[in-house]
């Protein structure tokens, strides 16, 4: 679902170029971002992909595009955070109540594995984007509830911000240097989590290969500064601070304090064990239990990001 959009686009590109699928369907409502993707994967007599024109609030269409199919990656979304706040209805109805048809329809239709995308805004929320993420992710694996013994398999994934995808500051910080203006900020504290399409997809990808079903899984990344970005993309160009906007935090979170109680660690990320009666405590057995106080925040990262270090990572990003 949401399969046009930016990780649709980049999960859909390596699934075909290193995994051999026998069939790919991309649900979207964008008639548009389709055609466009059809000019670079083409559907029909011959090829493994499809496109569904569809909405996640129409379970009936969901229905029909999970026929015969094994995996489900639930991507679409409203993320903007002001649109989410000035059309709160419509949010809930595109990520609660399209969540719950995705999962009605995976039910319905057999699917082995679910595996939806969240967001670090679902931790501690403070905006109703957030909120609505909190939603899905509680909804998404409570489902394992009614199909633990041999149903569909539910987990989700949750990481913090896209380079390039749509909404990503680093288009923004592109054009206003590009304009000849200042880069704008809202506040120079400001820090957020940080990571690549490809390495999104490929996250997701592994995490659907190991899910028992129940799990949040929350990769290892790196945080970056606001301001180290900015001066990354345009080092010659004046910084203008503009003051934090309405369910903006300074620093996001991946792991609060209270679920870290139920968190393990592995080499490379994080699982958030679910607290359902029928959970297997061998699932997970070789991570580690976090300690107590133990939160993984932005702004307590380990690994924070030097104005160096993000040079070649937002190459290639278009403006």
């Amino acid at each position: 679902t949401g399969g046009t959009g930016s990780f649709g686009r980049a999960f859909v590109d390596i699934l075909l170029r290193e995994y051999n699928p026998a069939r790919v369907i991309v649900f979207s409502r964008d008639e548009l971002k389709q055609h466009e993707m059809r000019m670079q994967h083409p559907d029909g007599r011959g090829t493994n992909v499809r496109y569904f024109i569809g909405d996640v609030r129409n379970v009936d269409r969901l229905r029909r595009a999970m026929n015969n199919v094994d995996i489900v990656v639930h991507a679409a979304a409203m993320k903007q955070v002001p649109a989410c706040e000035y059309n709160p209805m419509e949010a809930i109805q595109t990520n609660i109540i399209g969540g719950k048809n995705v999962i009605d329809a995976a039910i319905d239709r057999g699917v082995q594995k679910v595996m939806a995308l969240s967001t670090d805004k679902a931790v501690n929320p403070i905006n109703l984007y957030g909120a609505t993420k909190l939603a899905a992710e509680k909804l998404f694996i409570q489902s394992n509830s009614y199909t633990y013994r041999s149903g569909t398999k539910f987990s989700c994934t949750r990481y913090g911000n896209v380079i390039g995808s749509r909404g990503s500051v680093v288009p923004i910080f592109q054009q206003q240097a590009q304009n000849g203006g200042t880069l704008t900020v809202t506040d120079e504290r400001m820090t957020r989590f940080w990571l690549t399409l490809e390495q999104g997809v490929r996250f997701v990808i592994r995490c659907i290969e190991q899910m028992h079903g129940g799990e949040v899984f929350v990769p290892k990344i790196p945080s970056m500064k606001i301001t180290d970005l900015a001066r990354a993309i345009a080092p010659q160009k004046e910084v203008r601070y503009v003051g934090i906007r309405p369910g903006e935090k300074l620093h996001e979170s991946l792991i609060s304090v209270d679920e870290a109680r139920t968190t393990v660690e592995l080499d490379d990320m994080y699982v958030i064990k679910p607290s359902l009666q029928y959970w297997e405590v061998e699932n997970w057995k070789a991570g580690v239990p976090l300690p107590d106080g133990f939160s993984y925040s932005s702004d307590n990262n380990p690994e924070i990001l030097t104005t160096e270090a993000l040079f070649p990572m937002i190459e290639g990003v278009a403006s």
